[in-house]
């Protein structure tokens, strides 16, 4: 997938769903309502159970959906993401031989962020995306806007604290994208597998974003 590809598809749905799953049959199922709801960008995390499976399954029964994978920790964590069929790849860190291991299988990879420096220098390494985290923990969206002006080039997506209440706000503070996991998928929603609430949860927040890309 080439960068103005996965650039172009982070600005159709300015979300990413995020699922750590406990069970690969709940993942699938959290991954199939978010689908349902609109979403076409869905992370699988590599430390959810049966990953590598789980993610092979959703390309196959979700062809509409571009399924990637995150909380990759080294090289060979993304050779094995690749392998497994993951369209992008996120980790929490800064690593430029993982980049250069992405950018050589041209999948779109986004390392995490926090500081000036940091985003930077992951950028420069040829991020395809900063992955600004953990965005909550430094001031979430007026952090966003500060360090917005001084590198409004570069493609960024906060993630660690964006919940449905704030991912607007987010956007309009210049994030090309929002990564959401937990508030997307209440515990009370999952454990009654209330899917057709999360779908309705996951409409909504689409339809919020797109108002506001338009």
């Amino acid at each position: 997938m080439t960068s103005e590809i996965w650039l172009s598809l982070l600005k159709k749905y300015r979300a990413i769903a995020v699922i750590r799953a406990p069970k690969r049959q709940l993942g699938k199922q959290m991954a199939q309502a978010t689908a349902t709801g609109g979403m076409g960008l869905i992370e699988i995390t590599w430390n959810s159970d049966q990953a590598p499976e789980l993610i092979a399954e959703l390309r196959s029964e979700l062809p509409d959906c571009v399924i990637g994978t995150g909380t990759l920790f080294t090289v060979e964590d993304v050779k094995n993401a690749i392998a497994s069929g993951a369209q992008f790849l996120f980790s929490p860190h800064t690593n430029p031989a993982m980049i250069q291991a992405a950018k050589q299988a041209e999948i779109p990879i986004i390392p995490g962020a926090l500081t000036p420096t940091e985003i930077i220098t992951a950028w420069q390494a040829g991020a395809s995306c900063v992955k600004v985290f953990p965005i909550s923990a430094v001031g979430g969206v007026d952090y966003l806007k500060s360090i917005k002006g001084p590198m409004g080039n570069i493609p960024l997506i906060p993630t660690g604290g964006v919940t449905l209440n704030n991912a607007v706000a987010f956007i309009q503070a210049g994030a090309i994208a929002v990564g959401l996991a937990g508030d997307l998928f209440p515990p009370t929603l999952i454990i009654e597998q209330n899917w057709d609430a999360i779908a309705q949860k996951t409409q909504i927040l689409l339809q919020q974003l797109s108002e506001i890309s338009n």
